[in-house]
């Protein structure tokens, strides 16, 4: 049998943490956070690079900018690109999705 661990954490879109919390929890490295950055894909909060902090929301994308780079063996470039992809995918998705209730106001999703 097969135990699997999972942790949930309660994010509130107005919270911050520190980017020693981002590279604790992601499982990067701060020279990884720093070059994600760099890139555009994570935003910090504030402009002092040498204490940067980061809104609760980018601990999700940090994890997931991990796993794409653990499970598809990407570089920087490789995941700058999938993460810049998966971020047009998830507004391409909500615009659908506020299409669809105002073309169907009632009906829900699908």
């Amino acid at each position: 049998m097969t135990v699997h661990i999972t942790e949930a954490i309660w994010l509130n879109a107005s919270d911050i943490c520190s980017l020693e919390h981002v590279v604790e929890v992601s499982g990067l490295s701060q020279q990884d956070v720093m070059a994600l950055v760099d890139a555009g894909v994570f935003e910090p909060s504030n402009q002092d690079r040498a204490n940067y902090f980061f809104h609760t929301d980018c601990l999700v994308l940090a994890r997931k900018a991990r796993r794409l780079r653990d499970d598809f063996e990407l570089d920087l470039q490789g995941l700058t690109v999938a993460m810049s992809l998966l971020r047009r995918v998830d507004m391409l998705e909500a615009e659908i999705a506020s299409l669809r209730a105002r073309l169907l106001p009632g009906r829900g999703h699908r």
